[in-house]
């Protein structure tokens, strides 16, 4: 990240705000200053284009457990949602969301939103609130704008859409109001959808972010920044971001969201359902090589939950045992991770943390939570010794993790991608532990090139819906692809360290 006190999106933001506020000029403005303004209209200028991007999540340890009141640690992954912001003309009155990996495509006219609902005094939500349920009689207000959401799909993928529809516009007539220009929200993401890895939850801090932003109530990202400053942003999207799962999953732990927000990792503890769930932030976490591999056997979570809660029933203390087990496993790693001398670099340290792994594995694999692709994932890294592999999530199916041994030759990790796409496994070349939510403002990037003279790569709607898979998008607006993999000109994180 560059130094100084100020970057190009905090600039861009205070230049917003003088323009856009008549109280934000000095007493001391001279007078011939004061008679131009006179002489023509305020107007707010259009808002530049902008990118926010944020992460999926992997659950590290800990699953099955936590539903019991164990501890769970899940962290940041490095591949991420990328949401693009472009403003309309003053005479263009409606707002599009477009979702290309689902297919989903769906204006609406702004004039024509239930603003009065939302903005009646009894319901009406600041930017600042704690919004911890959905409002019923809102969200029956939004149903007649999601009747016309696209009538040529199946009715599951309809199910699909509307449900997220209904997340981005009580979003939007939640932060925003009548007066909100007009707008186009276009997104990308090079997260597997509907394997368990946090794919809605880095949509929803995007859209959080976003409409923060637009509405001004955001300061920094900027490398100054103090921690507590940042803390209370973050926190702000992910207030937002917890309102978004909701519409989607009813009751969501908010593990997901948090994850994606803050990056790095949490422990997640929730040992009473009537009271908010403990979560702790792992600023130091590391940032760790890792494989994950989808297995493309579609997983039922609640199958997996019920599966366990039937087996505990039978054998109550010898389930319990396996329970107290992998708390244990989950609070060592707590405790290695904050170890002084712990380097992710350092074959001994990542050796440690691998085995915690394997042993998380084994006790999953024990409550009868695997699968035999799952297994078979773990057999072929185990034969090529390249690192240590466990299930993520409920299991069942979905994906596995695998932390990557220090130094392994990349010819043998080619070897294993290959076996794996043979054998009908998508796989993804990730890193554990790294930024949460993160903004491009303007969308204009410097890739190291002669473009850069000139002030940079402008990403533009075409260019974005034309990048071609994860790669593209990747290549195109990736967060690390700069050069040699370093970290891209442009984008800013609200970071945070243990003090």
């Amino acid at each position: 990240m560059s130094n100084g006190t100020t970057n190009g999106f905090h600039e861009a933001m205070e230049d917003l705000r003088l323009n856009g506020d008549t109280n934000g000029r000095s007493s001391s403005e001279d007078e011939t200053e004061k008679k131009k303004k006179m002489s023509r209209k305020n107007s707010t200028p259009m808002m530049p284009a902008f990118m926010v991007s944020a992460p999926g999540k992997v659950i590290v340890f800990g699953e099955h457990a936590v539903v019991y009141g164990k501890a769970a640690i899940a962290a940041s992954i490095s591949l991420r949602s990328y949401l693009l912001v472009t403003h309309l003309s003053k005479s263009k009155r409606t707002v599009t969301m477009q979702f290309p990996d689902i297919d989903l495509i769906h204006t609406w006219n702004i004039d024509e939103l239930p603003w009065e609902e939302f903005r009646n005094p009894s319901k009406k939500k600041y930017y600042y609130d704690l919004v911890t349920t959905l409002d019923p009689e809102l969200i029956h207000a939004i149903q007649p704008h999601l009747a016309d959401i696209s009538p040529e799909k199946s009715e599951a993928e309809r199910k699909i859409h509307q449900n997220s529809a209904a997340s981005f516009l009580y979003l939007f007539l939640s932060l925003g109001s009548p007066k909100s220009p007009g707008c186009r929200y276009t997104l990308r993401s090079t997260i597997p959808i509907g394997a368990g890895v946090g794919s809605s939850a880095s949509i929803a801090v995007c859209l959080a972010a976003a409409m923060l932003l637009q509405i001004r109530t955001l300061s920094g990202p900027h490398p100054d920044q103090p921690p507590e400053e940042a803390r209370v942003q973050m926190e702000r999207i992910n207030r937002w971001a917890f309102v978004a799962e909701m519409c989607i999953h009813g009751n969501p732990s908010g593990v997901d969201n948090t994850v994606s927000t803050h990056g790095k990792a949490v422990v997640y503890q929730r040992t009473d359902y009537k009271k908010p769930p403990i979560v702790t932030p792992l600023w130091d976490f590391p940032e760790l090589p890792l494989l994950l591999v989808d297995t493309k056997v579609l997983k039922s979570t609640a199958m997996e939950v019920s599966k366990v809660a039937k087996l505990k029933n039978t054998h109550q203390e010898l389930v319990g045992s396996i329970m107290d087990a992998v708390d244990k496993i989950t609070r060592t790693a707590e405790l290695l991770i904050e170890e002084e001398y712990f380097d992710s670099e350092e074959p001994e340290s990542v050796r440690r943390m691998g085995e915690l792994m394997t042993i998380n594995h084994g006790l999953l694999s024990a409550l009868g939570v695997s699968h035999p692709r799952l297994e078979r994932v773990r057999e072929l890294v185990d034969h090529e010794e390249i690192g240590w592999t466990k299930l993520t999530g409920a299991g069942g199916g979905g994906c596995s993790i695998s932390l990557m041994k220090p130094g392994v030759p990349l010819e043998k990790i080619q070897k294993l991608e290959r076996q794996l796409e043979n054998e009908g496994y998508k796989k993804f070349r990730t890193t554990l532990g790294g930024d949460g939510v993160g903004v491009l403002w303007p969308a204009v990037l410097k890739n190291g090139l002669d473009e850069d003279e000139e002030g940079g790569m402008e990403i533009d709607i075409e260019k974005f819906l034309n990048a071609p898979g994860n790669d593209g998008v990747e290549k195109l607006v990736g967060v690390s692809s700069g050069l040699e993999g370093a970290e891209r000109e442009g984008w800013k994180f609200w970071r945070v360290e243990s003090q």
